[in-house]
């Protein structure tokens, strides 16, 4: 072992170095998450100012050559000499890490940008960069090119009117892909405009032929935001919502009971999404669980004996959107989105609880809507209870636990453990035959399982095929589920490449978000990538998994010197033929599902598999022209 660790080993990053040297460190990652991220970065510095009352428009383009810019009408990044740095004070924001007017010197009172990583980090990652601040009766310019100053700032000319424009280039030595989604950024900047009521966000895309513009605006905010969560659901009374200042934090809340039967409830601080919840979402639970309490305990629908409703009984179906600004929010949590400032659940409890109670003083018959359905939860509840005895997990070393078309593996431990939810007995045979037995196990599905965006638990936990999924995972299910005891870190979802597959994969996505979110939320829940052509020449065989993948293959050469077989079905390949494609660690592809946005998943889901028609025909029609490879 070397001992020659001096002085010499010590690297000095000096300015934006490090930025460019580890960019995933500061942006996620180099391709398409981190490639938007640099657009958040220079949008939350807009709305910033929009928070601090001094912003109303925030315009954000995409140029013909990849390029963006973002635009406020904010006060303007200050230009006057910073007496530490010896530099113009936009030069030190541009150029310096953690530099800026959101750390305690009155340049902000509320901020959300302060938990990025900064305009310079944009900057340090574009091929150039060029900022335009209006302030002071005069307009100003600089230009960057990777991080380094290239233009000094100077005067360009004279305006009345004040704000930022910041335009960079992706840097193509840094990103994996240079291409900015329109889909990606008009759901954060329409999320950013329900939170910021009155706040204009306009997004322009200049590189088709017609160029495309949109307008964001929400003079209702949350309100806004609920009434737009709701259109494709059917609500049990107008919506309810609160807003007021108490001990300098911010609370706005606005809610809704629907006909459903899954919660939508997402919290926000300083218009960051606070996936994780925190002590603004504790303070919200326990308000609505004591209000509907109290009422229905008040008005008799409730005897003492009855005990109390449960806050999982009370938001069956709840739409509602918590959102908090606050000085110097306290972030915890695996990913830093955990609000932990304590007194704000007290601030948010007393608001709602107040909010509740006067609501269903004034609508009676609302109330007795929201109460009615909270008991029909209750019900349901205790009705699965027994269904559940059915479902739960016995020892692993108890084989009469196991269901008895599961082909399980040999290895105990979770991590080294696989398991193949294969559509149909035949393909399942087939994975049999061509699985790892030490590592690999098979669980047959039989059919579709049960739709449970449209289904109660008890309901949920009456079909076999559910039940059967639930023992062999091990982790039991609502109340009692315990991702520690999960008997498999891979759960593949292996279907058949046409319309039924796609639809069972639906179907099993849908029951564990909205059933075992846990396991999609770790990482566990994965989609097996069968090829969907077999091409062979000769001895050679290549397997393409798409239509580009055979493209690529066949290159310029006549198809008649090639065997070309298409796969519709995993049973049209043998147990070898499907080992090595699909299931062989070294050779096969897999999708991991995660979720990059928790508001876009949950109308996904409504949309596809909710009560209303409509919306699934409204997506048939958006996306047709897209779909590959469609069986019909």
């Amino acid at each position: 072992m070397s001992n020659n660790y001096t002085g010499e080993q010590i690297e000095v990053l000096k300015g934006l170095e490090a930025v460019r040297k580890r960019p995933g460190m500061y942006i996620g990652n180099t391709s398409e998450r981190g490639l938007h991220q640099l657009v958040y970065e220079a949008v939350d510095n807009a709305v910033d100012e929009a928070l601090a009352g001094y912003a109303k428009n925030v315009k954000v383009t995409i140029y013909k050559d990849g390029s963006c810019s973002v635009e406020d009408d904010g006060r303007g990044i200050p230009v006057d000499m910073h007496a530490e740095e010896k530099l113009p004070a936009v030069e030190v924001v541009m150029t310096i890490l953690h530099a800026g007017g959101k750390f305690g010197k009155g340049g902000y009172k509320v901020s959300g940008g302060l938990h990025g990583v900064g305009i310079s980090v944009v900057n340090a990652l574009s091929e150039w960069m060029i900022t335009r601040i209006k302030r002071d009766g005069s307009v100003y310019e600089m230009r960057f090119e990777r991080g380094i100053t290239a233009q000094k700032l100077k005067k360009t000319g004279k305006s009345d009117e004040t704000g930022t424009f910041q335009w960079w280039k992706p840097d193509a030595e840094v990103f994996e892909t240079l291409d900015l989604h329109w889909d990606i950024l008009q759901k954060r900047l329409r999320e950013l405009a329900f939170l910021n009521r009155g706040l204009s966000i306009t997004l322009r895309d200049e590189r088709p032929d017609e160029p495309r513009e949109r307008v964001y605006k929400f003079d209702g905010g949350i309100v806004s935001f609920v009434e737009w969560l709701n259109e494709k659901k059917d609500a049990l009374h107008p919506i309810i919502s609160t807003h007021a200042e108490r001990e300098g934090v911010d609370v706005e809340v606005a809610m809704a009971w629907t006909d459903t039967y899954s919660e939508q409830i997402f919290s926000y601080a300083n218009n960051i999404n606070t996936i994780e919840g925190g002590m603004h979402l504790q303070g919200f639970r326990q308000a609505v669980t004591q209000a509907v309490n109290g009422y229905a305990k008040k008005r008799g629908m409730l005897k003492e004996s009855d005990g109390s409703l449960s806050t999982d009984d009370i938001v069956e179906g709840l739409t509602a959107v918590v959102s908090v600004k606050l000085q110097e929010p306290q972030f915890e949590g695996q990913t830093k989105t955990k609000l932990g400032n304590a007194r704000v659940r007290s601030i948010v409890y007393g608001l709602v609880n107040e909010r509740l109670d006067f609501f269903f003083e004034e609508n009676p018959k609302s109330a007795r809507a929201i109460i009615e359905k909270t008991m029909q939860a209750q019900r349901a509840r205790e009705a699965a209870k027994k269904a559940r005895d059915l479902s739960r997990r016995k020892n692993a070393l108890e084989g009469s636990g196991l269901p008895g078309k599961l082909v399980d593996c040999k290895n105990n431990d979770p991590k080294e453990s696989e398991l193949f939810l294969v559509e149909g007995d035949s393909a399942g045979g087939t994975a049999k035959g061509g699985r790892d037995p030490n590592t690999q196990a098979i669980l047959p599905l039989r059919g579709k399982i049960l739709n449970v965006e449209k289904a109660r638990l008890d309901k949920v936990l009456s079909n076999e095929e559910i039940r059967t999924m639930i023992t062999a995972l091990g982790t039991g299910f609502g109340d009692e589920f315990d991702l520690g005891k999960l008997r498999y870190h891979k759960i593949i979802i292996m279907t058949d490449a046409d319309v039924d597959g796609s639809h069972i994969r639906t179907l099993l996505l849908t029951f564990f978000y909205r059933q075992m979110r846990p396991l999609v939320d770790e990482g566990h829940v994965f989609i097996a990538q069968p090829p969907l052509y077999g091409i062979k020449k000769g001895k050679k065989q290549w397997w393409a998994f798409s239509e580009a993948d055979l493209k690529n293959v066949l290159g310029d050469a006549d198809p008649k010197e090639f065997t070309i077989q298409q796969y519709k079905g995993l049973g049209e390949m043998d147990a070898e033929q499907l080992a090595e494609t699909t299931m062989e660690v070294g050779n096969r592809r897999l999708k991991r599902i995660a979720i990059e946005d928790v508001v876009e998943a949950e109308q996904i889901f409504v949309d596809l598999m909710g009560d209303k028609v409509e919306p699934r025909k409204q997506y048939i029609f958006d996306y047709a022209r897209s779909v590959k490879n469609l069986d019909l």
